[in-house]
């Protein structure tokens, strides 16, 4: 988001984003205001225009794309989907069949695969397991989605450990640590909560595996919303405890407004989980960095 907004500043309306850049409808639909347009590929976008990669990644095939039509891009991959397209090409460049765990036809997935597509396979279930078929048993690694539910990627991957006894792992869990956190905490406040809401958007594979963590972990229901406003009232009848989360890309705006909505409703203030604290901080994207200096300059 602070990517596309910095764009705006030094570039001016209209910069292009292939894609959302967060799956999270606020954000896209504020950042839409300030002039920027969302496009699906890149043959929407003018030659010469700027264009912001979404925080998923993209694959080889689109940076040469873009660099073919002359557009200017601004790459704002999370650095943890970057560190999974180098561990993809590292187990591409060893020979090795790389099982991908992950949701098809999400951007992420798309762009890892991508990566190295002859030695990729798809493996969206623990279930799939079973039908994985490869040359060399082996010779196998598996990677995944940085935005899956942690207890389910284990899963998957515990199913595959029994096909492929000596499958390799990635270097270290390639889950993103926003989306660990919140499942960790969703765990903790689930097992005394009559009803958990999760703020997110519908497309957003985080916040819809807190639903499903929070279910699995003891709450008796759990409802997904964009904002309080899809808050319905019945959801709240005879529920005595509410607890509240969000996905890793939501605004704390929306939070607040879920908070403040669920007090008037004669609920107590919220008393806060933390397990631990998001502390780490990315930098922008080195070539928006270098646009920021000179038009700082030129000022």
């Amino acid at each position: 988001m602070i990517t596309v907004e910095q764009a705006l500043e030094v570039y001016g309306a209209p910069v292009y984003v292939r894609k959302q850049i967060v799956h999270n409808r606020h954000v896209v639909e504020d950042l839409r205001a300030r002039g920027a347009l969302f496009v699906e590929e890149l043959d929407e976008v003018p030659t010469g225009a700027t264009v912001v990669f979404s925080a998923h990644g993209v694959s080889p095939a689109v940076h040469a794309e873009a660099e073919q039509r002359g557009l200017k891009t601004i790459d704002a991959t999370c650095p943890l989907v970057t560190k999974v397209h180098h561990e993809a090409r590292r187990f591409a460049g060893q020979g090795l069949q790389i099982l991908l765990i992950g949701h098809a036809g999400h951007e992420e997935v798309e762009g890892t695969a991508g990566e190295a597509p002859d030695n990729i396979i798809l493996v969206e279930h623990p279930e799939d397991a079973a039908s994985v078929q490869v040359a060399d048993p082996t010779r196998v690694a598996w990677l995944s989605q940085t935005t899956l539910s942690v207890d389910e990627t284990y899963q998957t991957v515990g199913a595959l450990r029994e096909k492929f006894p000596q499958l390799i792992d990635p270097p270290s869990d390639d889950i993103c640590y926003a989306t660990q956190n919140r499942q960790s905490a969703v765990k903790q406040i689930a097992a005394t909560a009559d009803l958990v809401i999760v703020v997110g958007s519908s497309n957003s594979s985080n916040s819809v595996r807190l639903v499903e963590v929070a279910l699995e972990s003891g709450a008796k229901a759990s409802y997904r919303v964009d904002n309080a406003g899809e808050i319905d009232e019945a959801w709240l009848q005879g529920v005595q405890s509410v607890g509240v989360t969000s996905g890793a890309s939501v605004p704390d705006e929306l939070v607040q407004g879920v908070l403040t909505f669920l007090q008037q409703r004669g609920y107590p203030a919220a008393v806060e989980e933390r397990l631990t604290e998001e502390n780490l901080v990315f930098a922008l994207p080195p070539e928006l960095r270098k646009a920021m200096k000179a038009h700082s300059a030129s000022r």
